[in-house]
């Protein structure tokens, strides 16, 4: 990143309307996408980003070069509970620095449990989020949109969204997945091994654990048929801390798809 603007841009976005972004000239528009409701249920809509060309947005752990985007769901209406699911991202490398994220389209599916199923749904929330090309700038997505519809046929721009997701440990074939932690300069060392089939090409790894910890980029590489990834753990407060294994997450991309792994062993 070479610079950081700290004015941030609001934007709103509503359903199936571009967001008003054209009056700041900013490089990205939203809407909502409306989707089809389940059997049980819940609805399926989508927050769709669509930024401009040589602009990226970043995934959910962004690495150490991007800025985690955060959602408010305060000011939405009968929504019991809400579930994203983000589709594989990419990873780039910017001056030595390793981001993971998205460049032109980005559909983000949403399952929403509605408090009260025969009532409509009102999403009126807030994404907070960073974009970069030459420059990054914080910017605020405000979406209003009343999801009300009664389709039950699956919409293509989600359906895609949703296929391109990570696939789950069970999924991909994993056979197990363990931890190694020792102790590290302020902080820790963890070595994870997971036995999986190859997801193609180079395979990278995220690993998060839990809030208020930093993990650094993996180091990564295959022992015959285990994938094993490096990686050191502070504590934003510089403090001492244990670590539940049950929360650490690992993310392997690769060139054909992604595997989503929750919770490790001791190894």
């Amino acid at each position: 990143m070479n610079k950081t603007l700290c004015s941030a841009f609001a934007l709103c976005a509503g359903l199936a309307v571009p967001a008003s972004a054209q009056s700041f000239d900013a490089p990205v528009q939203a809407d909502v996408v409306q989707g089809w409701v389940l059997p049980n249920g819940q609805r399926v809509a989508a927050l769709r980003l669509m930024l401009d060309p040589g602009w990226k947005t970043y995934w959910r752990a962004p690495g150490d070069a991007g800025i985690p985007p955060q959602f408010d769901w305060s000011r939405a209406r009968n929504i019991d509970d809400v579930r994203i699911t983000w589709p594989q991202p990419r990873v780039f490398h910017d001056g030595g620095m390793r981001s993971i994220g998205y460049k032109e389209t980005l559909v983000i599916p949403l399952h929403i449990a509605p408090k009260r199923a025969d009532k409509p749904v009102r999403l009126k929330m807030r994404m907070d989020l960073g974009i970069c090309s030459d420059i990054c700038a914080p910017f605020t997505l405000n979406f209003d949109a009343v999801l009300d519809g009664t389709a039950t046929k699956p919409v293509p721009a989600i359906a895609a969204a949703l296929a391109s997701a990570p696939f789950s440990a069970q999924e991909a074939g994993v056979r197990s997945a363990t931890c190694r932690i020792t102790p590290a300069e302020n902080g820790l060392q963890i070595e994870a091994r997971v036995a999986v089939p190859s997801a193609g090409g180079q395979e990278q790894t995220v690993i998060e654990a839990q809030p208020g910890i930093w993990v650094s980029e993996p180091t990564t590489r295959r022992d015959g048929n285990q994938l094993v990834a490096t990686a050191r753990m502070v504590h934003s407060s510089g403090n001492a801390f244990s670590l539940d294994r049950s929360d650490v997450r690992i993310t392997i991309l690769g060139s054909s798809h992604s595997v989503d792994i929750q919770g490790c062993t001791a190894g």
